[in-house]
C-alpha cells in the first residue's frame, strides 16, 4: 500500500548534460504537486553511472534549479556517497535468496532472448546456477511471474509480469557499480519520499521498484508518470540526443511553456517575477489536468 506518511517529493537528476525541457517539465510537476500538497521536496543527483557523466553537469544542473526558482528542503544527496547502503541492501537481498550470479555477455543475451518492454529480455540462462567454465560477471534478481501493478496518478492502472516482459533484472553491473533499480529504491525509502512525479519513460521500471521495495521491506510511494516531450521529428528530449539546454537568463518563458504542456492554467499576463510566477502556479496546480499519454509534442512558444 503507498505510504501514509506526510508529502515527500524528489527530483532526481543524473548529471550526465545540462537540464532541457523534458528535465524542466518533470521538475516543474513534481515541485508542484509537493508544495501544493504542503510537502518537502528534495533533489538527489543520480551520479552513480561514471562513463555516463559529463564533468561539471551536477553543479550546472543545481545552478539552472536555481536560477528557475526551486527550493528543496534539505541537502542535496548525492547517490556516489551511497554505495554502503546499496552493498547492504544487495547482501540483505543475497541472504534472502532472491538474487544469483550471472556470467553472460550482452551479445550472448542478444543471441537468446526475445524483445520486451525495455529491450531484450534475459533467458534465465545463469537461474540454475553458472553454466560450466564461465565466471560471474553480474548478480541478477530473481523475478516474479504474476504480474505487479499499481495505480498511476495520471495513467491509469498499469500491470507488468516482470518474469515474462523484462526477466531477472541486474541489480548489480558487470563493472561492480550498482544498478539503478536498486539505488533509486535504497534512497526513496531511506529520504522517506512518499509521492513520485516524473517522466513515463521510467514507467516500465516502475513495477521492478515495486517488487524490490517489497522484498527490502519498504513502502511504496505513489507514483504519477507524466508525457514525454518530443520534437517535432517526434523525437524524444534528452541530454543523450543533444536537446538544447535551457536558458536560465529567461527563465519564465520556459516555466509558462510547462505549465502548458501539463494542460495547466496559465495567468492572464505574464509573472512579473519568479516569486509571483511560483505563487499563481502553487495555488493553480492540479495533477489531474496533466494529459493521460505517454508522449506529446512541446508546445509552441
Amino acid at each position: 500500500m503507498p505510504s501514509t506518511a506526510p508529502y515527500c517529493g524528489r527530483f532526481a537528476p543524473s548529471p550526465t548534460g545540462a537540464l532541457h525541457f523534458g528535465s524542466l517539465i518533470a521538475a516543474v510537476a513534481c515541485y508542484l504537486d509537493a508544495r501544493t500538497n504542503r510537502g518537502r521536496w528534495l533533489v538527489r543527483m543520480e551520479d552513480i553511472d561514471p562513463p555516463r557523466e559529463v564533468p561539471g553537469a551536477a553543479d550546472d544542473i543545481l545552478h539552472t534549479l536555481e536560477a528557475f526558482g526551486f527550493e528543496w528542503d534539505d541537502a542535496v544527496l548525492y547517490q556516489s556517497r551511497r554505495t554502503a547502503a546499496y552493498q547492504a541492501a544487495l547482501e540483505q537481498l543475497q541472504q534472502q535468496g532472491h538474487t544469483y550470479p550471472c556470467g553472460c555477455s550482452r551479445k550472448g543475451i542478444a543471441q537468446q532472448g526475445r524483445p520486451g518492454v525495455e529491450g531484450i529480455i534475459y533467458p534465465g540462462t545463469c537461474r540454475a546456477g553458472l553454466p560450466p567454465e564461465r565466471e560471474a560477471r553480474t548478480t541478477r534478481l530473481v523475478t516474479p511471474n504474476p504480474p505487479v501493478g499499481f495505480m498511476d496518478k495520471i495513467q491509469g492502472k498499469i500491470e507488468q509480469s516482470i518474469a515474462q516482459e523484462v526477466g531477472d533484472f541486474i541489480i548489480r553491473r558487470s563493472d561492480g557499480l550498482f544498478a539503478y533499480q536498486l539505488a533509486v529504491v535504497v534512497d526513496d525509502a531511506w529520504q522517506g519520499v512518499t509521492h513520485i512525479v516524473r517522466g513515463a519513460d521510467l514507467m516500465h521500471s516502475t513495477p521492478r521498484q515495486l517488487y524490490l521495495q517489497r522484498l527490502l521491506s519498504h513502502p511504496a510511494p505513489g507514483y504519477a508518470h507524466l508525457p514525454l516531450a518530443v520534437d517535432a521529428a517526434g523525437n524524444k528530449l534528452s541530454k543523450q540526443t543533444g536537446s538544447l539546454p535551457i536558458d536560465r537568463k529567461t527563465p519564465l518563458p520556459a516555466l509558462l511553456a510547462a505549465l502548458r504542456f501539463l494542460h495547466q492554467p496559465l495567468p492572464d499576463e505574464q509573472p512579473a517575477s519568479l516569486q509571483e510566477f511560483w505563487q499563481w502556479a502553487v495555488a493553480n496546480w492540479d495533477i489531474k489536468r496533466a494529459p493521460r499519454q505517454q508522449i506529446q509534442p512541446m508546445p509552441l512558444r
